[in-house]
């Protein structure tokens, strides 16, 4: 039977507001709060971080840290690899969702051939490049990584060659660029996005699940829905940022957003989603404790970290 290897990536670079590293220490202490000794029982890597980038002013306003996030991106594809070549199973925890340019790297990495299905569960798109990012934040570039994209036809920034060399890289994490496809991408809640994430989203007739069709499909259908999107794909990986949630909920994340969906159907949806036997890889990110009261982000993530892990040991031991 297989096991779960949890992957923590404690790295806060590609976030705009400071605290997400903390994310993974918190959700541990809601674990013993809760009097789990979940974090005992699975072995677990720790991916070193370029935290310290934080004290040192950004070079660059289009794709801030980014030789830091690349780093950190090309040390979590290794062990998401790693984990998968083993035949088991890695629930990443990280801070920030710029390292999940890695993580889809490492599943691609392991299954070269194949084809690898995303499940976005996000108020976000993430689909910026530093060509068209309003920020610079490497937390909304990580899935144009992933899909090879530019949107040049959207451009905004006049972008270096040093940044735009580092930019490549982030790309060809692996030597593959692209890793997924357009059409084996969904999004679950995305209601927060800028026009140049709509034009390809448009362009490509990307399939969102919005909060608006869970709450009238029920969880049943919207999970088939979702499934429905990735099934031509060999494997699929699910990221769960807590964002996705309302805001009224998702205090402790760096970018909360109205109109998102609550912890149960959270839950509900994803525990559905992990009935299928593709998913490969599992990832909560952005948990930020410090603009919490009392970790109550970081106890609706252990609580769903839980239930994913024997929700899959559940469907293992059926097998």
């Amino acid at each position: 039977m297989k096991n779960i290897k949890l992957v923590e990536v404690k790295s806060e670079i590609g976030a705009g507001t400071r605290g997400a590293s903390l994310g993974v220490d918190a959700i541990k202490i809601a674990a013993f709060d809760f009097g789990s000794d979940y974090f005992k029982k699975y072995q677990s890597i720790e991916i070193p971080s370029d935290n310290q980038m934080l004290f040192e002013p950004s070079r660059s306003s289009y794709a801030r840290r980014i030789k830091g996030v690349l780093s950190v991106s090309e040390k979590v594809a290794e062990a998401v690899k790693g984990v998968l070549s083993e035949d088991n199973f890695p629930i990443v925890l990280s801070g920030d969702h710029s390292s999940a340019a890695g993580t889809i790297a490492g599943i691609k990495m392991a299954y070269p051939e194949a084809r690898i299905g995303v499940v976005w569960i996000d108020a976000h798109a993430d689909l910026h490049s530093p060509y068209t990012t309003p920020s610079g934040n490497m937390h909304g570039m990580p899935l144009s990584a992933a899909l090879g994209e530019d949107n040049i036809a959207m451009k905004v920034n006049n972008v270096d060659d040093n940044i735009r060399d580092y930019w490549e890289k982030y790309k060809n994490i692996g030597g593959i660029s692209p890793k997924i496809r357009y059409d084996n991408l969904v999004y679950v809640c995305l209601r927060d996005y800028e026009q140049q994430e709509d034009f390809l989203l448009k362009q490509h007739r990307v399939r969102v699940i919005t909060t608006d069709e869970i709450v009238n499909y029920g969880i049943d259908k919207a999970a088939r829905e979702v499934l429905y999107s990735v099934e031509p794909c060999d494997y699929i990986y699910i990221s769960f940022d807590v964002d996705s949630m309302d805001s009224s909920i998702s205090k402790g994340t760096g970018t909360p957003v109205p109109n998102g969906i609550t912890e149960k159907q959270a839950a509900s949806l994803i525990l559905r989603l992990l009935q299928d036997e593709k998913v490969c890889c599992f990832e909560i990110t952005e948990v930020n404790p410090t603009l919490d009261k009392e970790n109550l982000m970081a106890e609706n993530a252990f609580e769903i970290l839980q239930r994913v892990t024997n929700q899959l040991y559940n469907d293992w031991a059926e097998e």
